[in-house]
C-alpha cells in the first residue's frame, strides 16, 4: 500500500488520537524507510523505544524462536523468562524484585498503587514490619513532567493539557515546581505517601534535575518517611549514559518504573521495587493478563544482554557527548533559530527560538526524523546502536536544514 491508501484507511476507521504525516513500512538499523521507498534517519527511535534499532538480528530471533514454542500462558503459571528477566533488572539496580506490566503507564500505576497500599500502613513480609501511620496516600510529584494517560497517571502529571476534559480527576495528587526541593517539602503533609519524579523530564522539555535536589529529595523522603519513586520510563535502559538516570545522581530509590525502551519495540512495562518494600504487594493485590508473557519477557531480556554484550551503555555517554558537541558548533552557527541545548546521554533536547512545528517538517522532508515536545523543542532519542557515521548524518541534515 502506499502512503495516501494508509491514510485513507486510518481517516476511515482509527480514532484519531494522533495526526501521523509519515507512513512507515521497514526499518534496518538506524533508518527506516517509507512505502514511496523513501529513506530517513531514525533519531524519534519510537519514542526512545527502538533502543537496538531496526531489526537487530538477536531481538528478531528471540522473538521468532519463542513465538514458535510459546507465546503466552498468563501469570497463574510460571515461565522461565520472567523471573530471569527480573534477575537481570535487578542486577542493574540492586537488591529487590520485579512487577511486569504491558506499557509506563501501567509500570507508573503500579507505583501508584504501591504508595497507597504502603500508606494504608500495609505490614511488610513475614517478620511483621509495619509501612508506618495509615492513612497516608498522596503523591507529590511534578509540573511538567509526564507519568501516561490512565485516569490514575493523568493526574499525576503536571500538565494542564493533558488533564483537561477529564475531569473529575482523581484524587491524592500534588503537582510542585520542578527541582524546587523547598516546594517539595511545603507540600508534605500528614497525607503524603511518597514523591514521583523523573530524574530528567522527556515530555517536559528534556530538563534534568540538579544534583542538590535529587539527593535533598532522597534526604527529605527519609526524614519525612516517605518513598521516593523514580519514571525512567523514558530515560532509563541506558539512554542516558547509565542504566537508570537516577544513577547519575548517587541516590537509592525505592521504586522504579521501565518500559518503552525494555523490549527494544516488543510492549513490556516493569516496576522495580527495592527491600523490603517489594512485599508490600501479595497474591491478588495488583495483576495483569498480559504482563510478563513468556514472549514479552524473552524479548526485554534480550535486549539486556544485547546493550550488556555490546556496551551500549557506554556508548551512549559516548555517543552522547559527540551529538552535544555537534548540536553546539550548529548553534553557534546558527544563534537565531537555537537557543539551547541540554540532556543527558542519547535523550538531547534542542531548544529553538521559534516553534518547532515547521522544523519537524522540513527535517523530515530531509530525511531526518524527531520527536517534538513541548512547543519548541527538538528531542533527539536515537538508538543506542548509534555510531559516528549516524550522528555526523544527522547533523548535516540539520545544517543544511538551518542554512537553507
Amino acid at each position: 500500500m502506499k502512503t495516501a491508501e494508509i491514510k485513507q484507511l486510518y481517516d476511515q476507521y482509527v480514532v484519531p488520537t494522533y495526526a501521523p504525516s509519515i507512513a512507515l513500512v521497514r526499518g534496518e538499523g538506524c533508518h527506516v524507510w517509507d512505502p514511496e521507498g523513501n529513506r530517513y534517519l531514525d533519531f524519534a527511535g519510537g519514542i526512545a523505544v527502538s533502543s537496538l534499532g531496526h531489526g537487530h538480528p538477536a531481538l528478531v530471533r528471540a522473538i521468532s524462536e519463542q513465538a514458535g514454542h510459546l507465546i503466552h500462558a498468563s501469570n497463574l503459571f510460571f515461565n522461565e523468562w520472567q523471573p530471569r528477566l527480573a534477575q537481570a533488572i535487578v542486577r542493574h539496580l540492586g537488591p529487590g524484585k520485579c512487577f511486569f506490566s504491558n506499557s509506563g503507564a501501567e509500570a507508573n500505576e503500579a507505583l501508584i498503587k504501591l504508595a497507597r497500599k504502603w500508606g494504608a500502613g500495609q505490614t511488610i513480609g513475614k517478620a511483621g514490619q509495619t509501612a508506618g501511620k495509615a492513612g497516608r496516600y498522596e503523591i507529590i510529584s511534578m509540573q511538567n513532567s509526564f507519568h501516561g494517560r490512565t485516569l490514575g497517571t493523568m493526574a499525576a502529571t503536571g500538565q494542564e493539557k493533558i488533564r483537561k476534559g477529564f475531569d473529575p480527576i482523581p484524587e491524592g495528587f500534588k503537582q510542585v515546581p520542578y527541582d524546587d526541593l523547598e516546594a517539595v517539602k511545603r507540600a508534605t503533609g500528614d497525607k503524603t505517601a511518597a514523591v514521583l519524579i523523573e530524574c530528567i523530564q522527556g515530555e517536559g522539555g528534556v530538563r534534568a534535575a540538579s544534583m542538590e535536589f535529587v539527593r535533598g529529595l532522597r534526604d527529605w523522603c527519609d526524614r519525612s518517611r516517605l518513598l521516593l519513586f523514580c519514571d525512567s520510563v523514558q530515560c532509563g535502559i541506558g539512554r542516558t549514559g547509565k542504566f537508570c538516570s537516577f544513577q547519575h545522581y548517587g541516590v537509592e530509590v525505592d521504586g522504579v518504573s521501565l518500559a518503552k525502551a525494555l523490549g527494544g519495540g516488543f510492549p513490556i512495562g516493569a516496576v522495580w521495587i527495592r527491600q523490603p518494600y517489594a512485599d508490600v504487594f501479595e497474591v491478588g493485590s495488583h495483576a495483569t493478563t498480559f504482563g510478563g508473557s513468556p514472549l514479552a519477557a524473552r524479548a526485554a531480556l534480550t535486549v539486556l544482554e544485547v546493550i550488556e554484550r555490546e556496551n551500549l551503555i557506554d556508548q551512549a555517554a559516548r555517543m552522547g557527548d559527540y551529538l552535544a558537541a555537534g548540536l553546539n558548533r550548529l548553534k553557534g552557527a546558527f544563534p537565531k533559530i537555537i537557543k539551547e541545548i541540554r540532556g543527558k546521554g542519547l535523550m538531547i533536547g534542542i531548544e529553538l527560538h521559534e516553534e518547532h512545528k515547521p522544523w519537524i517538517k522540513k527535517l523530515s522532508a530531509a530525511g531526518l526524523l524527531l520527536v517534538p515536545t513541548g512547543t519548541h523543542v527538538l528531542r533527539l532519542l536515537p538508538p543506542l546502536i548509534i555510531t559516528e557515521k549516524e550522528a555526523d548524518e544527522a547533523l548535516e541534515i540539520m545544517n543544511r536544514a538551518f542554512g537553507a
